[in-house]
């Protein structure tokens, strides 16, 4: 033991004082090492495992390591052999210099832990292969009436070779003059199954909760379930452009909660078309139309959105939706036509 001692410099192994930086990548991958020096627009790290790395600041962040605070006594005691001790007044400057370096880095290290890459990153480590947004948009006017418009949502998607599949969640609330006009809870899945290049099916589930319907100025809330079988075809695929047609069968059931409670349900065909356009400064627009049989309606029923969204950076985006529902064939939902600008968090 006193040999091993000897050989390793006369003192026991020490805790690690040399904690690690990291360094975080868009995609949420994450190199431990420590930061060396910006070069430019280039971040140089060198990882433990992978040697020296070049990433453009664009591409990564770093959170800094928390370094330990040195001791006061230290300062005196590692003194060289034959010098002077340093005055007790510098040891306390330079300690007062060493504590306030320490808390810009603990700022900095709050500001990288709280970037928008750093949240995405953990939203994205947090669903795993999940890919989605969370959006709001919000509106208070007050001119000749007081009124509020608020909106949440919520989107996630997951893609395999054959199959893709999304889940998206709405809440509209608006109020005028202390008097709610909208209030509606919503949410939709898709599954799509693609048989080869060209042919695929789909099922489509809707809920719709509206708690602020009137008709005739009576209160007649709905509870609205939408199953949506169809099958189709792909038009266009490409990977900048896909245009869908497709043929359905839809099946409504609407529970009423008026003063007089009541469920039906209903049965109509449809037909829908879905386009996807990559467009150029990193936008892009969706679209999906459907048109129910006008052969067993007596008003022609349709409903479609179409969504123009732009990506500011890997995590922010805006987008612009207008969405129009007329004649739903359920017979209580109700119509609607909205135009919504959206704030969204990248995952």
């Amino acid at each position: 033991m006193v040999a091993w001692v000897l050989m390793t410099g006369g003192s026991l192994a020490q805790p690690d004082s040399n904690p690690r930086d990291t360094l975080v990548y868009k995609d949420g991958d994450r190199v431990q090492g420590h930061l060396l020096r910006h070069e430019g627009a280039l971040l140089v790290f060198q990882s433990d495992r992978f040697g020296e790395q070049r990433v453009p600041e664009s591409e990564a962040v770093v959170i800094m390591a928390e370094k330990p605070a040195e001791p006061l006594a230290a300062t005196t005691a590692n003194a060289a052999p034959g010098q002077p001790a340093a005055p007790a007044g510098k040891v306390a400057e330079k300690a007062k210099e060493k504590a306030e370096e320490k808390e810009e880095e603990q700022e900095v290290s709050i500001w990288d832990r709280f970037s928008p890459w750093v949240l995405t990153a953990k939203v994205r480590n947090y669903f795993g292969p999940w890919h989605g947004k969370f959006a709001f948009a919000t509106e208070v006017v007050s001119d000749t009436a007081d009124r509020t418009n608020t909106s949440l949502e919520a989107h996630m998607q997951r893609k395999w070779k054959r199959d893709e599949v999304q889940l998206n969640s709405r809440y509209d609330f608006s109020e005028t003059n202390q008097l709610t006009t909208t209030d509606v809870v919503r949410a939709d899945a898709s599954w799509r199954h693609d048989f080869n290049q060209s042919q695929f099916a789909q099922y489509r589930p809707t809920v719709e909760w509206n708690r602020a319907n009137f008709v005739n100025g009576v209160p007649s809330d709905y509870v609205l379930l939408q199953q949506e079988i169809g099958a189709g075809y792909t038009v266009l695929a490409k990977p900048t452009s896909k245009v869908r047609v497709g043929l359905s069968e839809n099946l409504f059931d609407t529970w009423t909660m008026g003063p007089t409670a009541s469920h039906n349900s209903r049965v109509a065909e449809s037909g829908f078309v879905e386009t996807e356009f990559t467009l150029p400064w990193r936008m892009k627009m969706t679209q999906r139309a459907v048109l129910y049989n006008p052969f067993t309606n007596t008003r022609t029923a349709w409903e479609n959105w179409v969504e123009l969204s732009k990506k500011l950076t890997e995590t922010l985006s805006i987008s612009l939706r207008h969405e129009v529902r007329k004649n739903n064939p359920d017979g209580s939902a109700q119509d609607y036509q909205r135009l919504r600008f959206m704030l969204g968090l990248d995952f």
